[in-house]
């Protein structure tokens, strides 16, 4: 009877059966993923995240740690295990009822592709016809391909090849025994064998995995106490690639969204950036090194949070882990609760089970919010959720998360190819990309393009203009009497205009504006790629007073340092599908294009040359005496009630900018200026960018006429003008006060 019930349903079932082209044309959703120029992966957007992992590719140890745990005989059956159907009905009616299953890796196949998890005598004919149908129509290597690629195993991960890196930050071909066998016991309960989520009960699968593998002698006694030995270091943070370069990845995004909206998250684009994989962890290291020096020299605001530690017994308490959860943790800004804590020592639990003591100069940093008179809300008591970081001796400190935001960039300037891109401190807490989203007022890094346009209006580097006290009337302004005034307050009398630019001299700024006319200089900065509309026609734009993004100044001071040539920046090199083909691609025009020609090459030279001063003598002079070469030039800015801090500038074949400031504007402290906020993270990152670069200087064009500098200032021996306009004599600039110091 049995019999004829089979032969009825294999009658008229297994020619309604779907078609296998699903298998045979097998086409996971492979998620989008984006690069930097050489390759290295900063970014993946998808609902599932998939590596596809060929059968050839596949290590021999995962093969038989999955064979161990899902299906030892998948090989020598046809799809269905009659003696694993026979030991799991007599476990089921021994168990009086449904507890046990025997699904082979083919079945899994076909539930997964074609049916729903329902468990169903119904489904399971459905599955088991399924089976015979795909051994018939695929190879063993086949089916098991489609089952290591498509299976869930947890995080978001389809598959084996994505699941070892997202637990193990590693391809497949590099796992360990232990690590085959940790991945091979998820697939029957990837959220109960989870081991970021669930690490003891991961542990437990992984010990009957490896014991498996053993009895069916895939290892020996050796390789089975070694693996049951080995400490995994299982990767919490599942969005840690190579390079943290989070917001270029999302504009990456973005742009291939654009361009592709129909499956862009699942067609396996991949997005080649311009990044340099060292370019971009050098600005990451440097400004987050900027930030938090800046945020040590303001003080410890005390503890982020308190948690409510009633229910917990013991040091080791794995309820520690779900308290940290909702902490982001930006590798080097780790967080952690306070077990106890006094004046002399604190003892912290660290996500993963570690126990650390923080003691000495670790605590010094945090030493009023350990006083029994600290506010409760900030005191560090038990319970309370602080951020620890090693030290260059590698003993925990006390730090926090900053709460100012800080922007770093740097592109080619010959070509607009972005080489670094940093837009905020901590993507996770703040997606805000400062580099393009950011509008805040230049300061004094505006006033070269100044400088630039007076030159334009006959104004040479030696032309004197007075540094002294201006005031405009109220009938003028429109509104009220303006009375700038330089950063330190000092006025220095007359100088060359070299000099002003190297000091920043504000009263200068504004006289070469005036004499240049604010309409004629509002137009003229448009040359560099900024919105006139943005910089209205008033004196203030003298100061810097208009509005600019970190994306717009690495524009404009490429303008600078290539010659005159002003170069759109761009991102992304370009996009490719899934089988290398190149889909869109950049087509940037480098400077020399005499379409692109923005300033007379003879005003950028010029340019430069006061621009390098600014690095040697100037309000950047540390720039030159730290990295020990005399090829830079840039200059800082301090906004009115220091709220925005900036330094541009470049050497030949980098140009980058720096800022710093409040998302919400405010002072960032006194003393806290373009040179000593700003600077030094533009210092950190070229150190590490030009450490192999030679010394080089922009070639003289032609047009201009040399004449020898009259008097004891600190610039050049001799002076360059325009051949057009050049002077009879070179007037001679009185003596400058030696003991003033340029600020800004």
């Amino acid at each position: 009877m049995a019999v004829a019930l089979v032969l009825v349903a294999l009658t008229l079932i297994y020619p309604n059966l779907p078609s296998l082209d699903i298998l045979t044309d097998y086409r996971p959703k492979i998620p989008l993923r984006v690069y930097t120029a050489d390759g290295y992966l900063i970014g993946e957007f998808g609902e599932e995240r998939r590596s596809f992992l060929r059968i050839q590719d596949t290590p021999e140890i995962l093969k038989q740690a999955i064979l161990a745990a899902e299906d030892e005989r998948f090989y020598q059956h046809g799809g269905i295990d009659a003696l694993g159907v026979l030991r799991a009905a007599a476990s089921n009616i021994i168990g009086g009822g449904k507890k046990q299953g025997a699904s082979t890796i083919t079945q899994q196949v076909a539930k997964n592709f074609f049916l729903s998890s329902e468990k169903t005598y119904a489904r399971k004919l459905y599955e088991a016809l399924l089976s015979f149908k795909i051994e018939s129509n695929l190879s063993k290597d086949q089916i098991f391909e489609l089952y290591i690629n498509q299976i869930y195993l947890g995080q978001r991960a389809y598959g084996f090849g994505a699941a070892s890196q997202i637990y193990f930050g590693k391809p497949a071909k590099d796992i360990s025994v232990a690590e085959a066998a940790m991945l091979a016991g998820l697939p029957k309960a990837p959220s109960a064998f989870n081991p970021v989520v669930n690490p003891k009960r991961a542990s437990l699968r992984q010990q009957y995995v490896l014991r498996r593998m053993f009895e069916l002698g895939f290892i020996d006694s050796a390789q089975h106490e070694e693996a049951l030995k080995q400490a995994l270091i299982v990767r919490r943070e599942t969005n840690d690639y190579a390079v943290r370069a989070e917001h270029a990845a999302e504009m990456a995004r973005q742009m291939a969204a654009e361009r592709f909206p129909e499956d862009v998250y699942t067609r396996g684009l991949k997005v080649y950036t311009t990044l340099l994989k060292s370019d971009q962890e050098a600005a990451v290291a440097s400004l987050r090194k900027g930030v938090i020096d800046y945020d040590r020299r303001h003080g410890y605001r005390g503890a982020e949070a308190h948690v409510d530690m009633s229910a917990i017994k013991s040091d080791n308490d794995e309820a520690l882990d779900e308290l940290l959860q909702d902490y982001s943790d930006p590798s080097d800004l780790r967080p952690a609760i306070v077990l106890e804590a006094d004046t002399k020592q604190v003892k912290a639990y660290r996500r993963g089970g570690e126990v650390i003591k923080i003691s000495g100069d670790g605590l010094r940093f945090a030493t009023r919010m350990l006083d029994d008179k600290a506010p409760a809300n900030k005191r560090l008591r038990r319970g309370a959720v602080i951020r620890v970081q090693t030290d260059e001796k590698n003993n925990w400190r006390i730090v926090q998360m900053p709460e100012v935001e800080a922007a770093l960039l740097a592109a080619d300037p010959q070509t607009g190819a972005i080489r670094a891109l940093v837009g905020g401190f901590d993507f996770s807490r703040n997606k805000f990309n400062h580099v393009t989203q950011a509008w805040r007022q230049p300061g004094s890094s505006f006033k070269p393009f100044i400088y630039s346009a007076a030159l334009e209006k006959g104004f040479t580097p030696a032309s004197i203009v007075n540094d002294e006290p201006i005031s405009i009337p109220a009938s003028v302004t429109g509104s009220q009497a303006w009375e700038p005034k330089n950063y330190d307050g000092k006025f220095e009398g007359p100088m060359r205009v070299r000099t002003a630019l190297a000091k920043s001299k504000n009263m200068v700024s504004v006289r070469l504006l005036q004499a240049s006319g604010v309409h004629f200089v509002q137009d003229y900065a448009t040359r560099f790629g900024f919105d006139a509309e943005k910089h209205p026609p008033y004196l203030t734009m003298a100061l810097g007073a208009g509005a600019v993004t970190p994306w717009q100044m690495v524009s404009a001071y490429a303008v600078f340092a290539n010659g005159g040539y002003r170069i759109p920046p761009f991102i992304v090199r370009d996009i490719q599908d899934d089988k290398g083909t190149i889909l869109a691609q950049a087509q940037p025009t480098p400077a020399g294009d005499d379409a692109l020609r923005a300033i007379d090459p003879r005003n950028a030279f010029l340019m430069d040359s006061m621009l390098r001063d600014v690095t040697i003598y100037g309000t950047a002079g540390r720039a030159s005496a730290q990295l020990k070469r005399r090829d830079l030039a840039g200059k800082t800015g301090t906004t009115n009630e220091h709220v925005d801090a900036w330094f541009c500038g470049y050497q030949r074949t980098i140009v980058g900018c720096s800022w710093i400031g409040f998302d919400q504007p405010k002072n960032l402290g006194n003393g806290e200026t373009g040179g000593s906020a700003a600077l030094p993270m533009w210092i950190g990152y070229m150190a590490r960018a030009l450490k192999d670069v030679p010394e080089s200087f922009m070639p003289q064009p032609e047009g201009l006429v040399a004449l020898d500098a009259v008097g004891g200032g600190k610039g050049p021996s001799k002076e360059f003008f325009y051949k057009e306009n050049v002077p009879q004599q070179v007037e001679e600039e009185p003596p400058q006060d030696p003991n003033a110091k340029p600020v800004d």
